[in-house]
């Protein structure tokens, strides 16, 4: 997952601002983990309505206060903002442990091409191997909360198990009554890797099209 951001420094939102410019430091905070990739806006008013939502989601499963062992997640604000004050104002309130990219680094927008978004805002969930589980989140987030952590959990595990050959997947037990529920929601398109299948619309209404 670190190799998505190879080269490239990362920004803890707590006050010093801490950065993570060395492969070990990101990989640290990314490998093993569900990275959500967040794009939005502080212009954007469907951005601020979502992100208390999305900031209470990601509180609920990172934060000792909620929970007894922190969850396997980790975000990136990939900021579409027009201006770095716009930037810094939009994440003023959000969770210290948050990460987003300098102002200045073109791979804002690059990501935005990459994963095909198209409106605003927009949550991208990357598997720990850097595969695709879903285009667009944010619409799965406003209705199920915290319970998508689940779901996304199961699904990549599932998907993980690319290993096995096709006659001991047939002959394997579901793991619950809703995977293979999940297995057929989540299933991830080789041409989606890294990009997404430029056809596939986001879960949710948002801002403008064509922001890239």
């Amino acid at each position: 997952m670190a190799c998505l951001f190879s080269g490239r420094v990362l920004i803890r939102n707590n006050s010093d601002q801490d950065e993570l410019d060395t492969e070990a430091e990101l990989s640290r905070r990314l490998e093993n983990r569900l990275v959500l990739l967040f794009f939005g806006a502080g212009s954007c008013p469907k951005c601020q309505a979502f992100a208390p939502i999305l900031r209470d989601f990601f509180v609920r499963l990172t934060d000792e206060f909620y929970v007894l062992r922190a969850a396997q997640l980790a975000l990136v604000y990939v900021s579409q903002d027009s201006t770095e004050e716009q930037q810094d104002l939009f994440l003023r309130d959000m969770p210290k442990k948050w990460l987003f990219l300098p102002f200045e680094d073109d791979l804002r927008r690059d990501l935005g091409r990459r994963f095909s978004v198209e409106r605003l805002p927009a949550v991208v969930v990357l598997k720990p191997s850097g595969d695709v589980l879903t285009l667009d989140a944010a619409d799965e987030i406003r209705r199920l909360g915290p319970a998508c952590f689940a779901n996304w959990q199961e699904a990549s595990e599932v998907l993980d198990r690319s290993f096995l050959l096709p006659e001991d997947l047939d002959d394997a037990a579901p793991r619950s009554l809703t995977e293979p529920l999940r297995r057929r929601k989540y299933r991830v398109d080789p041409a989606a890797r890294g990009g997404g299948d430029p056809g596939q619309e986001g879960g949710a209404e948002g801002g403008s099209v064509g922001l890239f």
